[in-house]
């Protein structure tokens, strides 16, 4: 563990972590859709400019998903990162259209030392993924389970 490059004590309160960018295709929405959420907006681009959302759109749960590979790439890949018991909040602000770019950035927002668990720290962190034109399309929180790179330290 202690070769990675992110272990709880990297992950100081403030710290942010830049993520993507990442082009959605109408190809991988409908592909997406058609397994996860077969909604006529997320599978037919008629269907989607007549709804609310204004065009072929991915589901929010696809947007999730895109989400979850970007931290994976940025920061839980060459982490300590133990998994999450959760997440407190995720919102789906816009809707994510074929052709959008979508990147973001992880913020630190709290962290402790678990009691129960020597060497683990959860460090609380707020998601925020945006769109090309800088429109916020999702916010998210939740807290990740990180091993330390020393047991001692309780920082």
């Amino acid at each position: 563990m202690t070769e990675k490059k992110w272990a709880y004590e990297d992950l100081a309160e403030g710290a942010t972590i830049p993520f993507g960018p990442k082009t959605v295709s109408a190809e991988e929405i409908i592909t997406f859709a058609r397994q996860f959420d077969p909604q006529p907006m997320h599978l037919d681009e008629a269907a989607g400019k007549a709804s609310l959302l204004g065009g072929l759109s991915a589901s929010g749960w696809h947007s999730s998903a895109i989400f979850m590979r970007m931290l994976y790439d940025a920061l839980l890949a060459d982490s300590t990162s133990q998994g999450s018991p959760g997440i407190t909040e995720s919102r789906w602000k816009r809707p994510v259209l074929a052709g959008d770019t979508l990147s973001g950035a992880t913020t630190v927002i709290a962290r402790r030392t678990l009691r129960s668990r020597p060497g683990i720290g959860l460090v609380t962190l707020r998601h925020l993924v945006v769109n090309q034109r800088g429109e916020t399309v999702m916010e998210i929180e939740n807290p990740i389970m990180f091993g330390m790179r020393s047991r001692g330290d309780a920082a």
